[in-house]
């Protein structure tokens, strides 16, 4: 009983030791939040790509018919070494990962940038001084016979500094 009670009283003579010579600290954090600075293409207005009327249906080949992809794009000064981001969005075609969908079975327009398939949803990084040179070109599916009809198709371009 004795060692038992002498056992309690040193352990907490020593609980009592180990407090009193415990410190703390409190910790600070600050910081700032930045908005990265705003660019547009084509001052928010679209871009169009017009093939004209006389895309022949059995002419369609990937190479033929291709146009250039005209736009600007504009940038406020990058004081904070913000990486600029091109992103291309739209609705894919089942074959070919770098053609958005149109209204005519079996026929996509694919994006090229700098003579490269511009995957839609890849994002690359970009200056403002050396934007890629983008393109446009109807292709078709392997084995779909394509049909007369005027044709549309869709996509987003996206520039950001991240």
């Amino acid at each position: 009983m004795r060692i038992l009670l002498l056992s309690l009283l040193a352990a907490g003579i020593s609980g009592l030791v180990s407090t009193a010579f415990a410190a703390g600290g409190d910790m600070e954090f600050r910081g700032t939040l930045l908005e990265p600075p705003p660019c547009s293409i084509n001052s928010g207005n679209n871009i169009t790509v017009d093939f004209g009327l006389k895309v022949g249906v059995k002419k369609v080949d990937g190479v033929n018919y291709m146009q250039d992809i005209n736009y600007d794009l504009v940038c406020e000064p990058n004081t904070h070494s913000w990486a600029l981001k091109l992103k291309l969005t739209g609705n894919p075609i089942s074959f070919d990962n770098a053609a958005v969908q149109t209204n005519i079975n079996g026929l996509g327009i694919k994006i090229l940038r700098d003579g490269q398939p511009f995957v839609l949803g890849s994002e690359i990084t970009i200056t403002p001084t050396s934007k890629p040179h983008l393109k446009a070109v109807p292709v078709q599916q392997v084995g779909i016979v394509l049909t007369e009809g005027a044709f549309e198709a869709t996509a987003t371009l996206q520039a950001d500094y991240q």
